[in-house]
């Protein structure tokens, strides 16, 4: 077993297979699941969404003549650690896989690899002995439920142990309502139905929800181990498809095994196998999910981490492909931030996704004229009208009193609803309101003026207009930086003064600078001081007497830490851009960035998500990753910084 890097047998190392249709099998290296989203076969009924939980986990073991040696480790109420497989776990690694070896009571030593194939709704494991001339036998019982992922399962007699087993297939359907399971191997099959109860999930007690549940096993599957030990878990709709990669449950997995690491050796490096996880199916299309394991296809989200995960990475087809869908989706002027999981109509209630759009539009023809890949006439011309549709739109006026002041800048904000990326609500309440002008909502808004000025010139007086009132209005004299928030609650001339990260954008991260060179320096080094991390910017300044150090708790307690000092690794890429822009983009500040900031960032993409970076952590130190462990844009950033900024491959 040829291990890249040292990672963990702990819980808090999560490793994450997706499929490229929203759905994923996940869990931690040392194999005990903590979370309701740890499953072998988590599976999006309407790719990316309608996601359902069809098998969770599995009990293993080995026996020889020296005895039976448990493999799996389960955590139950009141946390109970058993049996003892994970004392035999020896080591771990994620490339190009998850690969688990186990050393016996004996010294025998077995390997499991797991792996999911590509736009496939399947788990794939594949158990071998290294020494196989000792006779061993293996035993798996697979762990059931059947449920929405966000949801729990208990104990019930509406649960269907039912099984239909055929050759070399058994398949299981508990419940009428989700979809069969299918199950393919070169095992044998005896059904032993059981229920295995209150299993506790740790990640989900620490966020103060539910965290127990029940799972059913109709039966187990044994193996006599000589050659590969091979279990294709599926959905029953994807059975056709697999059944095309072979005659024989050995030959599927070969096929499947063979394509997925040859697709895999493929990518540049780590972080570009990493970004490909976000890339996926919608529809006939494809789009970005926003982390992994609970958010689905974001607005705001996708066109921040575009820049990554697609342009930085070459992956421009795809980066077109979702621009283009996505400018169907334009209503007064508003790209929806949300698409919900269960299919209802999409959330308008964001007043910077647009503005993002505009942004990646403009970083996409860029890349796309670099790489002489020529846009198609149509699609040019269907981007640009996005553009000016959107501009369009804000300028005379959308929802929440989104317009175009007479200043130039943009006005925006109602009760009741959050509009800028700050959005967390306590209580119905918005923690972080900032009704008015936001700082980096005028910033995008006046990139986006130049933006489609180039494409309509009548966008030119609006942009100077602006760009000179942001000049004037949002600088604070006493603390050398800008204001989070001016006319606040649409009361002209009141200023919030609060230090946030949010200015930064005013000279990073977008693609012009609109501060003049003395200004910037000043922002950059006060952001610098007060809120940059090793894990990105903090939200808001230790000094302040809002500020909350720890993202932890109840969902009332993380949500009041949310914009209130917890960091935010995304933003570590607008910062790294400015401070490389104020210091002349030489190549002495890139090198001395990529040594301060890149190399600490990326020294924790083994600290929660293998391979990823997670979408908080603690303002305090030592930053602990908190959050989804899989996070779109916090990714994506340090792609567009190591590729495109520093021009590093990853």
């Amino acid at each position: 077993m040829a291990q890249t890097q040292a990672i963990p047998l702990t819980d808090s190392a999560e490793w994450l297979e997706p499929d490229g249709l929203g759905g994923f099998a996940s869990g931690t290296a040392c194999g005990l699941r903590t979370r309701r989203y740890h499953a072998l076969l988590l599976t999006a009924t309407a790719p990316p969404t309608g996601r359902v939980v069809l098998v969770n986990g599995f009990e293993a073991w080995v026996e020889t003549d020296q005895g039976r040696f448990a493999l799996s480790t389960q955590r139950y109420n009141p946390a109970v650690v058993f049996p003892d497989g994970q004392t035999r776990l020896r080591c771990f690694t994620d490339d190009p896989w998850p690969t688990w070896k186990w050393q016996l009571n004996d010294g025998q030593e077995v390997v499991l690899e797991l792996f999911t194939p590509h736009e496939i709704s399947a788990c794939v494991l594949c158990w071998r002995l290294l020494r196989p001339d000792v006779t061993a036998r293996l035993t798996l019982r697979p762990l059931l439920s059947g449920r929405d992922y966000h949801s729990l399962h208990h104990e019930n007699g509406a649960f269907r142990f039912d099984a239909d087993a055929q050759a070399d297939t058994v398949s299981w359907k508990p419940y009428q309502d989700q979809p069969a399971t299918v199950a393919v191997s070169n095992g044998r099959y005896q059904h032993e139905p059981e229920w295995f109860r209150n299993f506790l999930y740790v990640r989900e007690q620490e966020r103060g929800l539910d965290d127990t549940e029940d799972l059913a096993s109709p039966g187990t599957f044994t193996w006599l181990l000589g050659g590969d030990a091979v279990l294709l878990l599926a959905a029953e709709a994807h059975l056709e498809r697999i059944r095309q990669a072979g005659e024989t449950a050995e030959k599927i997995v070969q096929n499947l095994r063979d394509a997925e690491r040859r697709r895999r050796a493929a990518f540049a490096g780590r972080l570009e196998r990493s970004a490909d996880a976000y890339i996926v199916r919608r529809g006939a299309g494809q789009t970005l999910i926003a982390g992994y394991p609970w958010f689905t296809d974001w607005g705001r989200d996708t066109f921040i981490s575009l820049r990554g995960l697609c342009l930085a990475t070459g992956r421009l087809d795809e980066a077109r492909e979702i621009l283009t869908a996505w400018a169907s989706t334009i209503s007064e002027g508003m790209l929806p931030n949300r698409f919900t999981d269960l299919g209802e109509s999409p959330e308008f209630n964001s007043v910077d996704a647009s503005l993002w759009y505009i942004v990646a539009v403009h970083d996409f023809l860029a890349a796309s004229e670099q790489g002489r890949r020529p846009v198609p006439p149509g699609v040019q011309s269907a981007l640009r009208q996005a553009v000016q549709d959107i501009l369009s739109g804000f300028y005379c006026g959308t929802r929440y009193g989104i317009r175009c002041d007479d200043d130039g800048l943009l006005s925006a904000g109602a009760d009741g609803v959050s509009l800028t990326w700050m959005d967390a609500r306590v209580d119905g309440q918005a923690v972080t309101g900032r009704i008015g002008k936001p700082v980096e909502v005028e910033a995008l808004w006046l990139s986006a003026l130049r933006i489609g000025a180039a494409f309509d010139p009548r966008w030119n007086s609006v942009y100077e207009r602006g760009i000179a009132s942001f000049q004037s209005r949002f600088w604070n004299e006493k603390r050398s930086c800008l204001f989070d928030v001016i006319d606040v609650d649409h009361r002209r001339g009141a200023v919030d003064e609060t230090v946030r990260p949010n200015q930064i954008l005013a000279v990073g991260g977008l693609p012009w600078s609109l501060l003049d060179e003395q200004p910037a320096r000043h922002v950059v080094d006060l952001v610098e001081s007060l809120l940059w991390t090793p894990m990105g910017l903090r939200t808001l300044e230790p000094g302040s007497p809002a500020y909350r150090g720890h993202y932890a708790g109840s969902v009332h307690e993380r949500d009041s830490a949310y914009h209130q000092g917890t960091v935010w690794p995304w933003l570590a890429g607008p910062f790294i851009e400015a401070w490389i822009r104020v210091r002349g983009n030489s190549t002495e500040a890139r090198e001395q960035a990529r040594v301060r900031f890149v190399e600490p960032l990326r020294s924790h993409l083994d600290d929660a998500g293998l391979g990823h970076l997670a979408e908080v952590a603690d303002g305090d130190a030592p930053h602990l990753p908190r959050g989804c462990p899989f996070q779109a844009w916090s990714l994506g950033e340090l792609v567009r910084i190591s590729n495109t900024v520093l021009g590093d491959k990853s």
